[in-house]
């Protein structure tokens, strides 16, 4: 076994938890604008000392209606100032936020609200306030809900009007950093979600030494974030808290399609994101750049760029290749610089692999994604990339203070105060994550000399050939996923003769393709058996195939005429494929491939 780990940089308070950021930031720095918000049209900053009133009004509505210390709250909706200030005015009533996606069916909305028991529900719209009212029959200890498109807050507000100050000092005071913060229930590829038990400890442990090991990133009165993941996912939470933590500014975008002209309106110092927005932002510019008749010199730009970023790793750049990265900085790098907000230098990406040759691209324009890993049971980051020492193609070292160990199956297992408490109500999925006070992720890594973690593939999605071949499909299928026209992939070919995949066309980026092409409008149906499709598809194949052995490559591949998406079933939430899903609904395109 090999294990590697960093010294703490922040000790978590004996006593205290997530509330106290607000209003610390509120003393120390009353007026500093520490969110902001959207009103008609406009941003307009939140100042600390604003936020802390408008969280305790919230806290005091919860306390009023009966909201006890250990209760939990459910909050259903998409990113936006509301699902922050609900969050710390759950934490100051004592109480418990339970996320619940805003896309989520009834059956699953009832699971969670139903599993963790939730006294009290907020949703956003009418459309998921119908969903809980559907199932509300079958949560016998649901007994309040509010709805934020319908006045919910300001309600909230007015019926805590009467509870004290002196009430919410008290009840804030009960949490400790033992205390659970949220549960949050698992997307799940397979079976029930499992409520995983975050403690406030958690949270503080972990962006605090982040905060504490990038402190160039995280400058108070200078820094900003603009978070559009989804809150009711981790890594969304780690940027609301992050932010906190430090603080810097925080915004919202609720609509993935508006981040764009946020990111331009908002100008953030650091953008939290996951890969396929990374890949998209390049996919498009070089679309663009190939309909303005200037497609090659973005790829000479880009050839350039990745150079550049290489040579970094190599004792820097020589006197040709600065000229270049020079003259394309002026040419190309300064405007993508711009379409990101033009004041970002770094980006923080998770949740999938980035892919090293995006990640030299990025570097080599002047904006570095810093690639992380985590799972929800880990508080999301648990490894990460330094800002001032990356290495591409990585996820980094260890969070200060915890430890990556690789157990002799290529395992890898994590150890630090991160690490959840438990799964809600189910100590035996508890127990079977733990192996020996170290927790079990399921992912195969390998650690370089440095302590530099680099992730292989899932355990359980190892496909074994019929000739014996071990394959980790993730490799292959992310470095095919970063070609514009492929929306997802899926690798086959277990215990069969060779390695074959299920490929999804982007449909978004199918129209530009078509257009750059000289081609006439037409479905993806209409074009599965089209040569120039085929032909574009195979190259995205055979740019996946430079990364593995001749044994693990893909030989054939079927085109779907159908995307896979949260909505259909086939992606959870945090856009992970059910890959039984999969296997069951397309089991004949999958024969199909081993027909001769």
């Amino acid at each position: 076994m090999l294990d590697f780990s960093l010294p703490a940089r922040y000790q978590v308070p004996s006593g205290g938890n997530l509330s106290d950021l607000v209003h610390q930031n509120a003393a120390d720095h009353p007026r500093v604008a520490t969110l902001s918000r959207k009103l008609d049209g406009r941003w307009q900053d939140v100042t600390a000392a604003a936020f802390l009133t408008e969280v305790h009004r919230a806290a005091k509505g919860l306390i009023a209606v009966g909201v006890q210390p250990g209760d939990r709250v459910g909050v259903m909706s998409r990113t936006r100032y509301e699902w922050t200030l609900l969050d710390f005015a759950i934490w100051s009533a004592g109480a418990i936020t339970v996320p619940v996606y805003e896309t989520s069916s009834a059956e699953q909305v009832q699971w969670i609200l139903g599993d963790s028991g939730a006294v009290a529900v907020v949703t956003e719209t009418d459309s998921h306030a119908a969903v809980v009212e559907s199932v509300r029959d079958r949560l016998p200890e649901l007994r309040h809900s509010w709805q934020i498109e319908r006045g919910g807050i300001a309600e909230l507000n007015a019926a805590g009007s009467h509870v004290s100050d002196a009430t919410v000092t008290e009840r804030r005071s009960i949490p400790t950093p033992d205390t659970i913060a949220t549960i949050v229930y698992t997307s799940g590829t397979t079976g029930r979600p499992k409520g995983c038990q975050l403690t406030h400890g958690n949270f503080m442990s972990e962006l605090g030494n982040v905060t504490a090991r990038m402190p160039e990133l995280f400058r108070t009165g200078e820094s900003s974030v603009l978070l559009f993941l989804p809150l009711a996912h981790v890594l969304g939470r780690i940027a609301e808290i992050a932010a906190a933590i430090a603080p810097i500014k925080l915004g919202h975008v609720s609509d993935i399609k508006d981040v764009t002209a946020e990111l331009a309106s908002f100008r953030p110092t650091l953008i939290l994101g996951v890969p396929r927005v990374f890949e998209k932002v390049y996919n498009t510019a070089r679309a663009k750049a190939q309909a303005d008749g200037k497609g090659k010199i973005f790829d000479q730009a880009a050839e350039v760029a990745i150079a550049y970023s290489r040579s970094l790793e190599l004792g820097g750049p020589g006197l040709l290749l600065r000229l270049k990265h020079a003259l394309f900085d002026k040419l190309v790098y300064s405007k993508l610089r711009a379409a990101l907000g033009g004041r970002a230098t770094h980006a923080i990406s998770g949740g999938a692999p980035l892919g090293e040759r995006l990640g030299h691209f990025y570097r080599g324009i002047g904006f570095t994604v810093l690639e992380g890993y985590g799972l929800t049971e880990t508080c999301a980051a648990t490894a990460f990339n330094p800002h001032d020492k990356p290495k591409i193609g990585t996820v980094g070292q260890p969070l200060p203070g915890s430890a990556v160990r690789i157990a002799e199956d290529g395992e890898v297992l994590l150890k630090g105060p991160q690490i959840f408490s438990g799964y809600w109500n189910n100590p035996t999925a508890t127990a079977e994550a733990m192996q020996d006070g170290w927790f079990a992720t399921g992912d195969l890594g390998s650690l370089d000399e440095d302590g530099y973690l680099t992730i292989t593939g899932r355990k359980k999605e190892i496909i074994v050939t019929a000739g014996g071949k071990n394959v980790a499909p993730a490799v292959i299928e992310d470095r095919i996923r970063a070609h514009p026209l492929v929306g997802e992939v899926m690798v086959v070919g277990d215990r069969k003769p060779f390695i074959g995949c299920l490929i999804t066309i982007d449909e978004e980026f199918l129209p530009r393709w078509l257009e750059l092409n000289g081609r006439q409008p037409a479905t993806v149906a209409e074009l599965i058996q089209d040569p120039a499709l085929l032909a574009a598809v195979q190259e995205a194949v055979d740019e996946g195939n430079k990364a593995v052995s001749h044994a693990e490559a893909v030989k054939k591949f079927r085109i779907l005429d159908t995307e896979f998406s949260e909505a259909n079933g086939y992606l959870t939430p945090s856009l992970k494929l059910k890959r039984n899903v999969v296997l069951k609904d397309f089991a004949g395109e999958i024969e199909a491939l081993y027909q001769r």
